[in-house]
């Protein structure tokens, strides 16, 4: 009889839950409720809506009920973000989306208290603006009294579970995407965040994945009418479930999750924080059994998304199929940009600000539709070139495959190409890695797989990958250099 599990997966443009089915030599999940998530601008803030998020939720709990027992569900989310409760647990204002600029030009105020590299040996964080660290200093210097009212910092996979629950902790793998967590000694760095102005009271008990949160409370199930359900703290943060799921048979490998976001990458056993991967600005986060996924942050698809929505705001609807094919009738390599640049960070009009960068650099400036979405293309195919270098120059290792994951492999185009540009094998698969591994911790938990080994031997065989050769690197070769020189001589 199938083990059936619940896995909630919030991306940053929708969400999802589905049911993971075991039948002892297969994995195999169904979607059963799918859902934009769309930020809503308030004033000058930008929130996520969390309450039509949590009713999301629950309508994918209310419509498991028709699929026969689940023994158990488990969320996971993007990173950074958080909800803030007050001393009677109530919610005290919707979370702030991390794209909103509240946090624009704080890392040099954070780092006039804490030198960047002290903060670097402590939390092992890729600095970005958008870190919990930043978005809190921010909240502090600017909004004091909603600090001083709060009583409980809860991010966002924990804050959805305190709600189905009524049990507030922190699990492990989100708590490392806040540039709070001390490496080293696996708890909050509380001495860090009291010399940045954060009162370490807000931070709830830090629990490793796999562990069990709670039930469903009364009011919920009498409110979807089912019956008690087990709430599992998988790895909270999406990029760690996906590593969960990654279907590598060998110990040291690399890995690319696509989506919004891109982050490529390496497990370890142990963070690295020593002057190599300070320079390089890469980060730890810790992964399913206290690993350390050791990557870097990438901006992904989040070009292509948010061009298609501007041309959709112009009046163009243009269906993901021909962007595709209009990035691969474009000239290849003619123009590149640094898809991290602060420029292209917030929603608007990204045609134009990449018009804007090519003609900064003296490079051609895409004319065509096609030639601004290949050059989108070839710079992430480049940059995560770039990124696979620096994973290799801090392990020293060398990496012959990648493993790509994510919804961002439906995208055959961005396969090919980063298999052109970094000159190794991709192997494909599986699209909804997180919530594979989101599925694969809960039976964990449960007590039907081992661990992780098994549970990655049981998705390779579950989802084959779909493989793509790099084809002839004399091209790429001269691209990579012009990127080079062109990224490195632009400090945007």
């Amino acid at each position: 009889m199938n083990k059936q599990v619940l896995a909630i997966d919030l991306g940053a443009s929708s969400g999802r839950a589905m049911i993971g089915r075991y039948d002892g030599e297969r994995i195999s999940l169904e979607e059963i409720h799918r859902f934009s998530n769309d930020p809503v601008t308030l004033g000058d803030t930008m929130y996520w809506d969390f309450l039509r998020l949590f009713r999301e939720i629950e309508q994918g709990i209310a419509l498991s009920k028709a699929h026969g027992r689940i023994d158990s569900l488990g969320i996971d989310t993007w990173g950074v973000d958080f909800g803030l409760l007050d001393k009677k647990g109530r919610l005290m204002e919707n979370p702030v989306h991390y794209r909103d600029q509240r946090t624009r030009g704080i890392l040099g105020e954070a780092f006039s208290i804490v030198p960047r590299e002290s903060f670097y040996a402590v939390t092992g964080n890729q600095f970005m603006e958008i870190n919990t660290a930043f978005q809190l200093m921010s909240v502090q210097k600017n909004r004091p009294e909603l600090l001083e009212r709060a009583d409980k910092l809860l991010m966002m996979p924990d804050l959805f579970a305190y709600f189905l629950t009524g049990e507030k902790g922190t699990e492990q793998s989100i708590a490392s995407t806040t540039q709070l967590y001390d490496q080293a000694g696996k708890c909050w760095a509380y001495v860090l965040a009291e010399k940045l102005g954060i009162r370490s009271s807000l931070f709830t008990n830090i629990v490793p994945a796999g562990s069990r949160i709670g039930t469903l409370t009364h009011s919920v199930r009498s409110r979807l009418d089912i019956p008690e359900m087990n709430v599992t703290a998988v790895c909270g943060h999406d990029t760690q479930s996906a590593m969960a799921a990654v279907p590598a048979a060998e110990k040291d490998f690399v890995f690319l999750s696509c989506g919004t976001w891109s982050l490529l990458g390496t497990e370890l056993d142990d963070p690295m924080t020593d002057g190599g991967a300070f320079d390089r600005d890469l980060t730890n986060e810790v992964g399913y059994g206290g690993k350390t996924s050791f990557l870097k942050n990438i901006t992904g698809l989040w070009l292509i998304q948010e061009t298609r929505r501007q041309w959709k705001r112009e009046g163009r609807d243009v269906s993901f199929e021909e962007i595709g094919q209009m990035a691969r009738l474009a000239e290849p390599c003619r123009c590149f940009i640094d898809p991290d640049a602060p420029a292209f960070a917030p929603a608007g009009d990204i045609p134009a600000r990449i018009r804007r960068f090519c003609s900064e650099t003296s490079q051609p400036v895409p004319e065509t539709d096609g030639q601004v979405l290949r050059c989108i293309y070839d710079s992430l195919a480049l940059k995560y070139r770039s990124a696979l270098e620096d994973i290799e120059a801090c392990t020293g290792k060398s990496y012959g495959c990648i493993y790509m994951i994510g919804g961002g492999i439906r995208d055959r185009l961005l396969c090919q190409l980063t298999a052109d540009a970094c000159g190794r094998t991709v192997k494909a698969a599986p699209v909804e890695a997180t919530a594979f591994g989101s599925v694969a911790v809960q039976l964990i938990a449960e007590g039907e797989l081992s661990d992780l080994n098994e549970a990655r031997e049981l998705i390779a065989a579950s989802e084959p990958a779909v493989e793509y050769t790099p084809a002839s690197s004399g091209q790429w070769e001269k691209a990579y250099e012009d990127y080079r020189n062109i990224i490195g001589g632009k400090k945007c």
